[in-house]
């Protein structure tokens, strides 16, 4: 795939300060210009002012300048106009608004760390020593941004400009609630979700297993227990731990760890999943709360856009 990674996002809050400041404990490092940074991805979020709580950009990994000009070439069989050059390209998801940019990056490059050593029947992979996890002190630092799921009132047109546009795959499929598409490796890095309202849903947080994404729900919950959402559990569609906390603008974010990666596109056969089966979301953990679905400002969310010149 000459699409590599999510680069960026970039969402406008209206409680700017307070969304910073949110963020900076959640373990993104604070830089110039409204931009927080991943430990190996580097700048990966930026917040600016903005009346509701919005997705205003997103930026995506290409390798080279023939593969901006093919995205322009696929865009402009489906109507929508592209600005591009040799080094990006960018254009406006049509149902959304989001202003969508590929751009000639560089390729992230993890390094390798040891696999998480857990004893099981059998076996003592530890030895004579204590799990890893309960000696971690300091904040959980989120490696790379994972994905961003996007609230949109047509599905299908926003899926099919990251499709048959921009050249996302996809991984797997909710039945009449969302499109998990992947620009990298990894099994999703944006999620068309359908809703009544265009809307960032959540935005998900690469950790190193599952005692981080625990250790960092914890310490953000230690002296805030209303920023919890949901969680600990393992999702069905993606396999990875998570636990969905909320920012004081109103947004989700996601810790995670141990998501599927397609190496090999062959290999990975996608499925569509039954929507009105719980399973599709949860393989363990507590029971999906209506409020994941449809967030508890949503019906203002809704009045907003009505309003909006």
């Amino acid at each position: 795939m000459s699409l590599h990674r999510l680069n960026s996002v970039t969402i406008g809050v209206p409680a700017l300060e307070q969304t910073g400041a949110y963020y900076e404990e959640f373990g993104l490092a604070r830089e110039g210009g409204g931009w927080f940074a991943t430990s190996d991805g580097g700048r990966q979020l930026r917040l600016v002012h903005a009346p509701t709580r919005r997705l205003l950009e997103l930026s995506i990994g290409a390798d080279t300048p023939d593969d901006l000009r093919a995205i322009a070439s696929r865009l402009a069989r489906l109507g929508i106009e592209a600005i591009v050059d040799d080094h990006r390209l960018v254009a406006a998801e049509p149902t959304t608004g989001v202003r969508v940019e590929v751009a000639v990056t560089a390729r992230v490059i993890q390094p390798a760390t040891p696999a998480t050593p857990y004893n099981g029947p059998g076996r003592d992979d530890r030895g004579a020593t204590r799990a890893p996890s309960v000696l971690r002190d300091g904040r959980v630092r989120p490696r790379k941004l994972g994905h961003v799921v996007i609230g949109s009132t047509d599905q299908e047109a926003s899926q099919r400009f990251f499709t048959d546009g921009i050249g996302l795959k996809v991984s797997d499929e909710i039945t009449g609630v969302a499109t998990f598409m992947r620009c990298s490796t990894d099994h999703h890095n944006i999620l068309i979700q359908s809703a009544p309202v265009n809307f960032v849903h959540h935005t998900s947080w690469e950790v190193d297993d599952v005692d981080e994404v625990g250790r960092g729900a914890m310490q953000m919950l230690e002296e805030h227990p209303e920023r919890h959402v949901w969680g600990l559990g393992r999702h069905t569609v993606g396999s990875n731990f998570f636990w969905y906390l909320r920012d004081p603008s109103g947004n989700f974010c996601e810790y995670y760890s141990d998501l599927d990666c397609v190496v090999d596109d062959a290999l990975w056969k996608p499925n569509v999943w039954d929507g009105t089966r719980a399973h599709s979301f949860l393989s363990w953990g507590p029971p999906l709360p209506p409020s994941f679905i449809e967030p508890e400002d949503l019906a203002a969310l809704m009045i907003g856009a009505h309003d909006a010149p």
